[in-house]
């Protein structure tokens, strides 16, 4: 009978979420370590105070969670950000900022970015946020993601469809209609793996995760009267 139980119970957690932290205070490092570890859910794996030790350390400890400070005295989190995950898909990297900087928060989304904070939130919160991405989720300090969202749907921004290729302004619109990757290979002859690429790469140009993001974008741009070109 115990066995039998045993196949109904969930399986326990692989252990700890492995963390990298990024940041040119050693203080704040420590700070964020104690935080992180007391609770036994984190294992800090690694730590760096510059950009040059982080891009050489974090691909040899293979972290799930890169906490990456924006400002550091030999370049900037957001490049790290960028560097590492393409050299590690599957990291999500938080941003850490003393500033409320609309440039920086845009670009780190761009980036890939899993999640951006003040530096100012409280201890659970930091925690939460990395748990929060370490699941697969993505956290933005509402206030950034207001002031970025406004920048996305116009103002500043020119169109943020610019960037995109013919090709990938025809599966963007497909993928608002719903399509799967293989219903868009079929509609337009392509092999699912290439559409998996183009969605990919369009995702990374327009600074969104998800699909499902993909198909608000789309919505919200067919409501604002722009036209497909």
């Amino acid at each position: 009978m115990t066995q039998s139980n045993e196949a109904e119970r969930p399986a326990a957690p692989p252990g700890p979420t492995r963390v990298f932290l990024l940041d040119d205070h050693e203080v704040v490092r420590r700070g964020l370590k104690d935080l992180l570890e007391i609770e036994g859910e984190f294992e800090v794996v690694g730590e760096a105070s510059t950009a040059a030790e982080a891009l050489a350390r974090v691909p040899a400890v293979r972290p799930q969670v890169a906490v990456l400070d924006v400002r550091l005295p030999d370049g900037d989190g957001v490049t790290v950000c960028r560097e590492l995950r393409s050299r590690m898909p599957e990291l999500a990297c938080l941003m850490l900022t003393s500033f409320s900087d609309d440039e920086a928060l845009f670009d780190a989304i761009l980036a890939g970015a899993s999640g951006y904070l003040l530096k100012q939130v409280g201890g659970m919160d930091l925690v939460g946020a990395v748990r929060t991405v370490a699941a697969g989720g993505s956290l933005l300090d509402p206030k950034l993601a207001a002031s970025v969202m406004q920048r996305l749907r116009g103002g500043e921004r020119k169109d943020p469809l610019a960037a995109l290729t013919a090709q990938e302004r025809r599966i963007l619109e497909l993928i608002g209609e719903g399509l799967t990757n293989r219903q868009i290979g079929e509609r337009l002859f392509l092999a699912e793996k290439t559409v998996k690429n183009y969605v990919s790469s369009l995702l990374a140009k327009l600074g969104i995760e998800r699909r499902v993001q993909a198909a608000v974008l789309v919505s919200e741009l067919k409501a604002g009267g722009h036209a497909h070109g």
